[in-house]
């Protein structure tokens, strides 16, 4: 059982070393701990400070391609590199590191294959009333597109079980936090959630740059992905509603009907509102169908991911058997 913890880094030279520092090399229910780090790019001296602190494998962009990119790039090294379970964290030292056993407890029971940390939001100094509010809104927002029940849904200390990681797509450009979990609520992947604690905070976000930015970035993820895995739920419920007022406007155009009077425009408007209430169903309908594809894509993606890392496994053997 190998257990890999992956850190994405961009710029990070300043607080790397304290992170890496307490990371454990020794976990109760795995054989092996290893460490790795996604360079993002940095023009620091981000890896000079991984590789001084002994970190296994290091992934390299030549430039700055985003968190959730870094993510994904650090989860394929992961499963090569013969990950069992995969714990990601930050290079800012938020995450208590000390809690990665009770964090990694619910995979190695079998109860989940997806374990997010919940952190004490209300008592986190650092956080403004209006931020704490937002997180707890937006948390709210995706337990209920994701019919899962995760407290801190943008938590980024999570664990990841090797099965539920090899099906792990994220099309966002900007986070995978939220991505994630509605991911895993649409493909029926057990995901749970244990309190974890948070350390000493030691520099502003890199990726709330501003409160605005944030809820319409994180607003639109949640949109797109909700209509990728549930299309045609989502054109029903948006088309019902000019399809419900064009039905309302033809009712009180035949209630308050009169021959001496014409009443055209209203009966134009009905007629439109429920034409196009009419296209957004048929939308969810193509949609759904195309879903189908979809489905099938994402089955033949994960038997080539496996396909590909048992290549890859078996190459490296060879190499050092040479």
């Amino acid at each position: 059982m190998k257990l890999i913890i992956q850190i994405p880094c961009y710029n990070e030279e300043a607080t790397l070393g304290l992170t890496l520092s307490e990371l454990p090399r020794q976990v109760p229910g795995v054989d092996t701990v290893e460490w790795l780090i996604i360079n993002d790019g940095s023009i620091d001296q981000t890896v000079e400070v991984a590789k001084a602190c002994g970190v296994d494998h290091i992934v390299n962009f030549d430039h700055n391609q985003g968190l959730a990119k870094g993510f994904m790039a650090g989860i394929e090294a992961c499963l090569k590199a013969g990950a069992d379970i995969i714990v990601n964290t930050d290079a800012d030292n938020q995450y208590c590191a000390a809690d990665i056993p009770k964090l990694i407890e619910p995979i190695l029971q079998g109860q989940a294959e997806i374990v997010i940390g919940a952190r004490p939001i209300q008592q986190i100094k650092h956080f403004s009333p209006a931020k704490k509010f937002l997180q707890k809104l937006g948390s709210w927002v995706v337990r209920i597109a994701s019919k899962t029940n995760i407290p801190d849904a943008p938590s980024g200390f999570r664990a990841i079980s090797r099965n539920a990681a090899l099906q792990l797509n994220v099309f966002s450009q900007y986070t995978y936090t939220l991505e994630m979990i509605i991911q895993a609520g649409q493909k029926n992947i057990a995901i749970a959630s244990v309190p974890i604690r948070t350390n000493d905070f030691l520099r502003p976000s890199r990726l709330v740059k501003s409160i605005p930015a944030y809820i319409q970035r994180s607003i639109l993820t949640i949109i797109r992905i909700f209509l990728t895995y549930q299309p045609l739920q989502f054109f029903i419920v948006l088309g019902t509603l000019p399809f419900g007022l064009g039905l309302i406007l033809c009712v009180r155009w035949l209630v308050v009907f009169d021959p001496d009077r014409s009443r055209a425009p209203s009966l134009i408007v009905a007629a439109i509102l429920i034409l196009i209430g009419f296209q957004l169903w048929m939308f969810g309908l193509i949609a759904d169908l195309m879903a189908v594809n979809r489905k099938l894509l994402e089955d033949i993606q994960l038997r080539r991911r496996r396909a590909d890392i048992e290549e890859y496994n078996k190459q490296m053997t060879n190499d050092i058997r040479q």
